[in-house]
Parts: structure tokens; sequence; C-alpha cells
């Protein structure tokens, strides 16, 4: 992987700017003391590399090994990269995380550690070390108030590239899928995305990371060898939170805002949108969640799905195949692709049951599938199945509830 990256020596760059004008892709724009890259645009197409007429822009493999690489020795620790709710708490996920990564550290005789940037997130550090974490790295300033990519894997990259953890943990959301490939890729190291399970490989020591792959068709287990940290994300609701006790102590670290160089490419602008359109419960929060699929038959289908979460007091969510039906938005698909859920009822309607959704809603604590068809996947991994269409199944099932209050 490292030998495909490519990078500017500041030292040798005398912010001439044909590189910019180079760049078929636009990801070189001019920094206060260099050209900088933008990775998330960056084709590494190395056309960049051919018009810098000081060769100030190099591959990776053009250069020494990064010391962050030399020596796998050098690193310990298991780091959680911690997410702050719009509230100011700290994420569900980053709860479920540190579960995960004390068992991860526990099991690599090392500690576990969050880092939590952004502003007003020092309260937070008892609620951290109360739920397993022996230290907590705090950047707090306000210029991390909101999550902006670029800022916040500056200020990640500058902890880890001066402590060296082993393994960096972080969350499949919006904002842990826009910060863990910047920092993997700044860090020369790899990253298995979406994982559903983690452990330690008893013989090597190296975290292996299972996901699905080829469309959900099989598990992969992956490592990272040769590189470190080892990165990983993982779904809200895949494992557990951990357990909480106030009798837990730790060390909490402050660094300083000033240390750490960030890298303004552009003046950014940013607007608040209003998500209370939808006034559903949210999928990852339900308790209980009422799930269509193409048996539904279209928006009047899930109407009646509805109805019958409302009396349960949940919500509704969809396969993916209802969603791109356009019958129910994107953001209450379930499954591979979609959000993963652990409700403590979840009723399919209609779903035959793909193993792509299976592994978004499989830790569910009770499972009741309705489906017309006997041999669907699904009721291999139902508590109960009904066999039957859902449009007389349902409405017998809200007249029986209804009945019941």
């Amino acid at each position: 992987m490292a030998n495909t990256i490519i990078y500017i020596d500041e030292n040798l760059c005398d912010s001439c700017s044909i590189c910019i004008s180079g760049c078929p892709f636009g990801a070189i724009s001019m920094g206060e003391d260099s050209a900088i890259i933008d990775y998330a645009l960056c084709n590494f197409c190395g056309a960049c590399i051919d018009v810098c007429p000081v060769e100030a822009i190099l591959r990776r493999d053009d250069s020494p090994q990064d010391d962050i690489q030399q020596d796998v020795a050098q690193f310990s620790g298991v780091w959680v990269l911690g997410e702050i709710e719009p509230d100011g708490d700290l994420a569900p996920v980053s709860l479920e995380l540190l579960n995960i990564g004390g068992k991860l550290a526990e099991k690599r005789n090392s500690e576990l550690s969050i880092v939590l940037v952004g502003d007003g997130v020092a309260k937070l550090a008892d609620k951290a070390i109360a739920h397993g974490a022996s230290r907590v790295f705090i950047v707090d300033s306000p210029e991390f108030r909101d999550f902006i990519e670029e800022y916040h894997t500056d200020a990640v990259e500058h902890i880890v590239r001066n402590l060296k953890p082993e393994i960096v943990l972080g969350a499949s959301t919006l904002s842990g899928r826009r910060l863990m490939p910047r920092l993997a890729v700044r860090l020369g190291t790899g990253l298995t995305a979406d994982c559903t399970a983690l452990d330690i490989d008893p013989a090597t020591g190296l975290l292996l990371q299972t996901r699905p792959a080829f469309g959900g068709n099989i598990m992969a287990t992956i490592t990272c060898p040769h590189h470190r940290p080892q990165m990983a994300t993982v779904r809200h609701k895949v494992f557990p939170e951990a357990e909480e006790k106030s009798s837990r102590t730790g060390e909490i670290i402050e660094i300083d805002p000033a240390e750490i160089k960030i890298s303004k490419l552009a003046k950014i602008l940013l607007d608040r949108i209003d998500e209370s359109a939808d006034e559903d419960i949210p999928v990852t929060d339900a308790d209980v969640i009422v799930a269509g699929g193409r048996g539904v038959g279209g928006p009047d289908g899930f109407a009646k799905l509805r109805e019958l979460a409302e009396i349960f007091g949940g919500t509704i969510a969809a396969s993916r195949a209802a969603v791109d039906a356009g019958w129910v938005p994107y953001h209450r698909q379930v499954g591979q692709t979609g959000r993963t859920v652990a409700p403590k009822l979840y009723i399919a309607c209609g779903i035959s049951g793909a193993i792509q959704h299976k592994v978004g809603m499989q830790t569910s604590d009770f499972i009741v599938a309705i489906n017309k068809d006997k041999s669907a996947p699904i009721f291999d991994i139902a508590d109960i199945g009904i066999v039957g269409d859902l449009f007389d199944v349902i409405p017998a099932l809200i007249r029986e509830v209804k009945g019941y209050r």
C-alpha cells in the first residue's frame, strides 16, 4: 500500500503553484509553507510529479521508510477515537468501541486509551474512564467545535505519530468514514472498514479484522502484519456498550492545540441542517422495529407497518430493495449498506433474508419473521416465523395487540 502514496517534501517545495494547475483532479492547494495534497481527491496518477520543477513531489517508494513504520515493536496500546454527540455527550458507539477495545487490550496486555477532540470535551474524560479507558487524550479547543475532517485528522495524526498506538479503532459513522481513511493514508497503513468482529491472533498478536466481502456472501478476516497502527472501523450496535464502573481510575492527558499544525486548505463555511422533518425514532435508537422488504409492495404497505410500529412505541425500517424502490428513505435502511440495529424486538415483513440484510439486524434480542415463502432465509434466524401473507398477518397482529391495551 505504501508504495502508491504521493507526498510533498515541504523542505524542497518552493510554493511555485505549478502543481496546482497540473493536477487534473484539483487535489492540490497551497498551504502556508508548501503545497498540500487532499488525499480524498487524489487519484495517485503522478501528473504532479512530472510537472514539479524542483522534484519536491515524490511517491512513497521514492522516500526513506517513514519512522512510524520502521519497527512494529515500537507500537503498543489500543486506542479508540471517540465521537461526540450534537448535545456534547459521548456517543454510544464510542462506548461500544471501549467495550471491544478493552477486550483487545487485555489480550495484548496493554492499555486502552481514547482520544477526544472537540470543544468542551474535557468534561467527558471521567465518563470515558468509567467505561474502561485507562488514558484519555484531550484536544479541547473552539477550533474543533464542529467536525471538520481535515482539522480533526490533523489532531489525531499529531497524537498517533508521537505516541505510536498498535491498534486504532473508529466508528463506521459519517464522521468516522471521513476521518479514518485520511488518517490511514497519512500514516501509510491499512484500514478495514465496517468490521463485524475483532479479535487477537494468539499466535502472532495481530488484530483479526472480520467483515463481509463479495457483496456479503462471505466473511473475510483481514490482518495488517507489516504496518502500524492496525486500523479498523466498527458499525454502531455491533458490540454492546462497555460496562460503567465509577470506581475505575485513569490518566487524563491534555494536548495543547497550539502544538497541532492545522492544514487549513480553505475557508470552511458551515450551515446546520434541521433534521426534525423525520419525526420517527431513529432506527439505531428504537427498542422495537417493524421492517419491510420488497414483499410490502409499496408506500401503502409501509403505512400498515407504521401503524403496528406505533402501537409498540417503535419505528419502521426497510431492506435495501424497499429503499431502492423509493418507498422508504435511505436513513431507515438496515443491512450491510445501511444501518446496523439491535432492538429488543425486530419484526421482518416481506423480507427474504439475504445475508446483506441479516448482518444488519441479526443481533436483535427477538426476531419475528413474516413471509409467504416458507423457505425464505429470514426464518433461519427468526425466533418466531409466520408463514403467510403479511397483509393478512399485520392487521390481525394490530387487532390482537390493541385488544391487550
